[in-house]
């Protein structure tokens, strides 16, 4: 949305593709905490500052040059949000005067730079003022539940894209002179997921399909502490990240002792630890046989005085309490969940991919947080690289225009969306995204070794060149449904083989990425890893990190 209402302000005519209702999937809606930018509203901050703290949580591997953008143009952002009227939370000040924003710490940062809404309705509310904002602008097209399938390039430019129209099927061919992929990131590849399930890497197959270079692709984050058991119903399964971090909830092991410590981490009550030493220390005890009854562990807060968590907790007490959840007398059980993806498509700092007319923003864009992501660094990359990337977008599409007829659209038609070669053989697409789901877990997830990389790989790939095509879908029913499961798991099964490529080449352990069979992290591979796809087949190769001086 960001992307699009930047390129509307620099005059282009666009066109907004969701397969979801605009601005009502992805990751945004599920995102309920902070957002990080040097406002200096809480005490003095700077960007450089900022950008240190990026630097240190990626490992090595952050592209400085994105990164400095990210730290540079985060603060303007904000505030350009704040103008929008996304609500900040802010500090009292005198009468007839909002006050500052106020701003807290979070894992990883040296200063309070985080700003929020409220500690559950930050994303929604993000996702809400662009949403209005893109209703409020002339120029913009929204076009909801219509699934990009591919992108059609014509003498080595992207002049545009065909799509799937869900409500009937109808495939839809759309010329564009620039095209922005804001797809998100690709979490749902694994059993368990924190974002919405929508993001299966499709953008990033999009990418590669048309000849684009990914980026850093075997850096999935795992979020530490999302929600394991009791079942909770319509809540996040990673709101306990504020909390616990706001009041010291104490992460526990089977026998409900403090374990974090054991890591090389420094916990002590409250969440000082990295994301990828705490799901590093959460698995390994599990491993051990130290985990909670259902595989994870304990997060309690019964500590806490009934009127503390009430006053932290606010109306989410109750909302525990019909989930059957008395935090004043129990704990509850987390463990990690797929959370965001560090890698993507390879950009330079105009948010331009390595295929002419091609631009990337927000999650699918690879490089910035090399191998951890930075807490609260999320939605600022998402306004930060869209508004980048639909300027830029707009500048290249005045120039250049889509350059399409009706002989290139047959063309693209005809070889560029494939569907499946039979109709009444094979599992179906749901059954095969639930087995994919449940090998990725099982084999490229928050710990892995080259035998079950290899594995997997051989997997994956049988999936995608037999039983992919040997999947049942129905030629004519309402809403589609089958040949749009169809399609993600094209994209899905794609994205997956660059994920495990990656990991499998990248024998250390930095950051999200952990090898059990190469536990050290070693100077060899502080380079970056890119994905590119020659004749059929997808080969990795380090590349040297990308310095600060290239933002210039």
């Amino acid at each position: 949305m960001y992307a699009a209402l930047a390129a509307a302000r620099a005059g282009a005519g666009v066109i907004l593709a969701d397969k979801n209702m605009i601005g009502r999937g992805g990751a945004t809606v599920m995102a309920q905490m902070t957002v990080a930018a040097a406002l200096s509203e809480q005490e003095p901050d700077t960007w450089e500052d900022h950008l240190a703290d990026t630097l240190a949580a990626g490992r090595g591997l952050c592209d400085a040059a994105l990164a400095e953008v990210l730290c540079r143009a985060a603060p303007a952002r904000m505030r350009e949000m704040d103008d929008w009227g996304v609500g900040w939370a802010r500090a009292g000040g005198p009468a007839g005067h909002p006050g500052h924003i106020r701003q807290v710490m979070a894992p990883g940062h040296g200063r309070r730079r985080c700003c929020y809404v409220d500690f559950l309705n930050t994303g929604p509310a993000v996702a809400g003022t662009l949403r209005k904002r893109v209703g409020r602008t002339d120029g913009i097209r929204a076009l909801s539940n219509v699934a990009i399938t591919d992108l059609v390039v014509k003498e080595g430019s992207v002049r545009g894209a065909l799509a799937l129209s869900l409500a009937d099927g109808a495939e839809l061919c759309i010329a564009a002179g620039a095209t922005v992929i804001a797809t998100g990131g690709l979490t749902k590849l694994y059993a368990r997921s924190s974002a919405s399930n929508n993001m299966a890497g499709e953008g990033h197959a999009l990418a590669l399909r048309a000849g684009a270079t990914l980026i850093d692709m075997e850096f999935v984050q795992f979020f530490p502490i999302g929600h394991l058991a009791p079942r909770l119903v319509g809540m996040d399964p990673i709101m306990w990240d504020p909390f616990r971090y706001k009041l010291g909830g104490r992460l526990l092991d089977g026998a409900m002792e403090e374990f974090i410590d054991r890591y090389g981490g420094e916990d002590g009550g409250r969440y000082t630890a990295t994301r990828d030493l705490a799901t590093h220390a959460i698995c390994r005890e599990v491993e051990a046989g130290r985990g909670s009854p259902s595989g994870g562990a304990w997060l309690s807060f019964t500590h806490l005085p009934e009127a503390e968590l009430r006053t932290a907790f606010g109306p989410v007490i109750d909302r525990l309490l019909n989930n059957g959840i008395d935090l004043t007398r129990e704990p509850v059980e987390v463990a990690p969940i797929a959370h965001y993806h560090m890698g993507g498509v390879k950009v330079d700092v105009r948010m331009r991919s390595t295929v002419a007319g091609l631009y990337a923003a927000g999650e699918a864009v690879g490089g910035a947080a090399g191998a951890n992501r930075l807490s609260g660094n999320a939605i600022s990359e998402a306004l930060v690289y869209g508004e980048i990337a639909g300027r830029e977008a707009a500048r290249f599409a005045e120039g250049h225009g889509a350059g399409w007829d009706d002989h290139t659209a047959a063309a693209a038609r005809d070889t560029a969306s494939p569907r499946p070669r039979a109709a009444s053989r094979g599992a179906g697409a749901a059954a095969l995204m639930h087995e994919l789901r449940r090998l990725m877990w099982a084999q490229v997830g928050p710990f892995r070794n080259r035998a079950g990389l290899s594995a997997a790989l051989d997997c994956i790939r049988a999936m995608r060149a037999d039983e992919l095509w040997r999947v049942p879908v129905p030629r004519d029913t309402a809403f589609a449904i089958e040949l749009t499961d169809w399609h993600e798991l094209r994209s899905a099964l794609h994205v997956a083989e660059a994920v495990t490529v990656a990991a499998l080449a990248r024998e250390e352990s930095r950051g999200a990425h952990q090898r059990d069979d190469f536990p050290e992290t070693s100077e060899r591979y502080r380079s970056n890893q890119e994905i590119l796809e020659r004749s059929g087949r997808l080969d990795s190769r380090l590349i040297p990190v990308a310095r600060a001086d290239a933002a210039a």
